[in-house]
């Protein structure tokens, strides 16, 4: 073979071995794994709704007039940790902020675990649980939970809300009445002379300083799983990150801080 030939030999598996090496690297760059950021805030802005409706979650300051709460702490927590700046999406029902992360105007949600919520929401684990309760008026003869489901009442509920998910699955007889949000329940109660209300214990606790001749039935109904959510259609890997994330915040006391930072009695970390 004469040194000529011999060049060429060597040019041409050195330019396989470029074209093989820049190839692999591609095959790499394609499978590499997107950054959090990238994943659960794809506009560079994470889009966090914000449920006024449930004020354990959220509520608006008082004096500055700006949402504040256990979610709202959580959101701004995530968006730090992604190194994103955080954008508010403020609703004033469960229904709403759920349809806002189903149709991609948020990126991520503060729920309660339901399975029908679960059809374009992806879940966290539990966060915070806290408890649904019955209210009546002061002279009803209802004195137990158990004695609520029978056809002959009609039961109040903020539409959308886990509690009308939860009841509409399970109560068989009594009626289901839905008001527009949460905090409205019992103003609607009222007015429409119905004969029991139902809805976040530490809400109707406070409904019941609100207004005369109302009582809670003891006891509750249900145990509410808060969680997080984000659209189904970003994928596991955006799930998993952001359940992983749940978890750290529960662990290190960052949820146990901000309930008792914001003062909300009620509620505990969820296990």
């Amino acid at each position: 073979m004469t040194p000529i030939s011999s060049f060429l030999l060597v040019r041409r598996f050195l330019r396989s071995c470029v074209v093989v090496c820049v190839a692999t690297l591609g095959w790499v760059h394609a499978q590499a794994p997107s950054s959090p950021a990238a994943l659960l805030a794809p506009s560079g802005t994470l889009r966090a709704a914000i449920n006024l409706g449930n004020p354990i979650l959220a509520r608006r300051d008082p004096v500055s007039g700006l949402p504040v709460g256990v979610s709202v702490d959580l959101a701004q927590q995530l968006a730090h940790r992604l190194g994103v700046p955080l954008q508010m999406v403020v609703l004033d029902a469960a229904g709403k902020a759920v349809e806002a992360v189903t149709q991609d105007q948020a990126d991520i949600g503060f729920f309660a675990l339901d399975p029908q919520r679960a059809q374009g929401v992806a879940f966290t684990g539990a966060y915070v649980q806290i408890e649904g309760s019955y209210l009546v008026r002061q002279d009803s003869p209802l004195q137990h939970n158990d004695e609520v489901d029978v056809t002959a009442h009609r039961v109040v509920v903020g539409k959308g809300s886990a509690y009308d998910l939860f009841l509409s699955r399970h109560l068989k007889h009594a009626q289901i009445v839905r008001a527009p949000t949460s905090p409205q329940v019992v103003d609607f109660f009222l007015a429409q002379q119905m004969e029991v209300a139902a809805g976040v214990k530490q809400q109707l606790e406070a409904d019941a300083q609100r207004v005369p001749h109302v009582r809670l039935l003891p006891g509750r109904f249900m145990v509410i799983d808060q969680a997080m959510g984000l659209p189904k259609a970003r994928g596991q890997a955006a799930t998993e990150w952001l359940t992983q994330f749940v978890q750290e915040m529960k662990v290190s006391g960052f949820v146990a801080q901000a309930l008792v930072r914001h003062r909300i009695d009620g509620a505990s970390v969820a296990p």
